[in-house]
């Protein structure tokens, strides 16, 4: 497992809560000297286009740090895809997060959609042909399911459930019928843990989930898997629960 990841994601570009000065650094210690770190590329406006218009991506330049931290986060999740492509699974550990970013507008503390640009550039570049991507946020990826609604090659899952069982088990579930695909792509936010906003999860229920999507990655699309955050503000328990997850997807 590779650790995509750029000290710029460390900028306090946004008064917002995934902005916060020591939320990436709390991942970042738990991750460090267990995972190998890989530096990430800028996305370019050609790879912004996959997704969004020309609108929004001006609008978004207007704020200059915004900008040039979200461009590497899209990097970063290109990155990440790239070697889950190569098998290598691979988490981005960026910011800012991307699932509530939609063709020309958003909000939730994102700007661009991270996950879902590097799918379509698959895509384009017939690296894959479909995905499966399961967020397991608290918040629903309206970005995500905007961005794909209507393309029958990419399946976007929010994982639900008011209790812990419940939650696992509609995970499975859904992993279950995950058949043909060639991709498995992750929107991995942890504000679901029960000290968290969520007030629902155990860090130990992280390693639980990342072992089901390692287990239908490798029955479904040999093993091609990847993930990048999304949410998780609680600094105390983040980073257990970041290193949790990616010791499952192992």
């Amino acid at each position: 497992m590779k650790v995509v990841h750029h000290e710029i994601y460390r900028e306090v570009y946004s008064s917002d809560p995934a902005a916060m000065p020591g939320r990436i650094e709390s991942i970042y210690d738990e991750l460090y000297g267990h995972f190998e770190f890989v530096p990430p590329e800028p996305a370019n406006e050609e790879d912004l286009r996959l997704v969004h218009g020309d609108g929004h991506i001006e609008c978004v330049k207007r704020h200059r740090l915004v900008y040039e931290v979200a461009v590497l986060a899209v990097g970063g999740a290109l990155k990440a895809a790239e070697l889950a492509v190569e098998g290598e699974p691979a988490f981005g550990l960026i910011r800012p997060p991307g699932h509530h970013a939609s063709r020309d507008s958003s909000w939730g503390f994102c700007y661009f959609n991270n996950i879902a640009i590097s799918v379509e550039k698959l895509r384009r570049e017939n690296k894959i042909e479909k995905a499966f991507i399961v967020d397991i946020d608290l918040h629903y990826g309206d970005g995500t399911a905007n961005v794909f609604g209507g393309v029958p090659e990419v399946s976007y899952f929010h994982v639900e459930g008011r209790s812990r069982e419940e939650y696992l088990d509609s995970l499975a579930r859904s992993l279950a019928t995950v058949r043909d695909y060639d991709i498995v792509a992750v929107s991995a936010g942890f504000d679901r843990h029960k000290e968290d906003w969520g007030g629902l999860l155990t860090t130990q229920d992280y390693k639980t989930i990342g072992k089901m999507i390692k287990e239908c990655a490798e029955r479904a699309c040999d093993g091609r898997r990847y993930a990048v955050l999304e949410g998780g503000y609680n600094h105390k328990v983040l980073g257990k629960n970041v290193k949790s997850l990616l010791l499952g997807m192992m």
